[in-house]
């Protein structure tokens, strides 16, 4: 994949696929650190406070985030250039740019949410003297949700990874069911049924699962696809 440019139509006339941009990897590897220690740390405060049953999914998906970004820091490392790189190596930033991005971001975000309300409201971390006046956050309690409006935006523009592997309309259609899902589960959190707040999480990260790996298998299927019929460069 020339750098340069990339051409459009390969050798037999077919039209080649269209591949994402070039990615800094050394930017992915800072994101990398940033959410494999992030989410990872304060599942383990969540864990030291012994809070109840509504913790419980909280840390889960802090610790899924955490370690997806560990694996997608391995898809980051495998990316070569140079000799010996194969297709598999020419597709390592942006596989590991799908990972964090659906296995990493997306569970952080819809632990967030709750996260915030159940530390607002934690008997252990901060209990009430006698005289204390219970006041209410109100809708100021939605205010780390609206991290999830920016996210949808860099997916549904056309800056996420998931933009190249698969239509425009499939694209609309899983991130408007991952804010849907992240909805559904923070209310099922707030009304107190854990049941459906696991149900809800379960659905969301089995579709993220699903749709990365079909999306890492995409990826090296166009890139094997566009080095095979790619006309040659010409030697300088």
């Amino acid at each position: 994949m020339a750098k340069e440019g990339r051409h459009i139509l390969g050798k037999d006339g077919r039209t080649l696929p269209v591949l994402p941009p070039e990615r800094d990897g050394r930017v992915w590897a800072k994101m990398v650190r940033v959410m494999f220690y992030t989410p990872g740390f304060m599942a383990i405060l969540l864990l030291k406070t012994g809070e109840p049953a509504s913790f419980g999914i909280t840390v889960e998906l802090l610790m899924l985030s955490s370690a997806a970004a560990a694996i997608g820091g391995l898809f980051v490392g495998s990316q070569s250039e140079g000799n010996g790189a194969d297709h598999s190596s020419r597709v390592g930033i942006w596989s590991g740019a799908l990972v964090l991005e659906l296995l990493a971001v997306v569970p952080f975000l819809c632990a967030v949410p709750s996260l915030f309300h159940e530390l607002a409201h934690s008997t252990l971390l901060h209990a009430k003297a006698p005289s204390a006046v219970d006041i209410s956050l109100g809708a100021s309690e939605l205010l780390p949700a609206i991290a999830i409006l920016p996210f949808m935006l860099y997916q549904l523009s056309g800056f996420g990874t998931m933009h190249y592997v698969i239509p425009k309309v499939a694209n609309w259609i899983i991130n408007i069911a991952v804010l849907g899902l992240i909805i559904a589960s923070y209310v099922a959190n707030r009304m107190g049924d854990y049941s459906w707040e696991r149900h809800f999480v379960g659905l969301l990260v089995t579709l993220m699962a699903l749709t990365v790996a079909y999306g890492v298998v995409r990826l090296k299927a166009m890139q094997v696809e566009y080095d095979t019929f790619s006309p040659q460069k010409e030697a300088k």
